[in-house]
């Protein structure tokens, strides 16, 4: 695909991620499915898939052409490696300028991440994880 081929628009598709949060078998399942419901709430254009094998979150509204190699739209992808913890990736975090702590890392390909361990880290953490993913969408070259 051409970079003025890519799509200006993206489905969601949250009957696949319900299919695979039905057969996770994650020790922080319960974790997973909050920051599912509370990255969903921050705004009606976050969109949901499966991408590298776990649940992924996108931009689904309209931007101007750009090339899709690039994942301009996505927000951020759950790491699910760990057992102790959750990772979000936030793959172009360091374009949100974080003053709550939330994301860490200095990866030069700008990813950030966000931990969480149990439950209460994701109450503690929930104004700030929408704050961030707030911030990010105002970043975003749309139409």
């Amino acid at each position: 695909m051409k970079l003025n081929e890519a799509v200006l628009t993206k489905a969601t598709e949250p009957e696949e991620v319900d299919a695979f949060m039905r057969t996770l078998t994650h020790p922080l399942a319960n974790v997973v499915e909050a920051l599912r419901r509370i990255i969903l709430s921050a705004d009606r254009e976050i969109g949901e898939e499966i991408k590298w094998n776990a649940p992924a979150f996108f931009f689904s509204g309209e931007m101007k052409p750009f090339n899709p190699k690039e994942h301009k739209r996505h927000v951020v992808v759950f790491n699910l490696h760990q057992k102790d913890c959750v990772r979000l990736v936030f793959l172009s975090g360091a374009r949100v300028d974080d003053k709550s702590g939330l994301l860490e890392g200095d990866y030069t390909d700008g990813r950030r991440l966000a931990l969480f361990h149990n439950t209460e880290e994701v109450k503690s953490k929930r104004t700030a994880l929408l704050s961030v993913i707030r911030k990010w969408i105002d970043t975003l070259d749309k139409n």
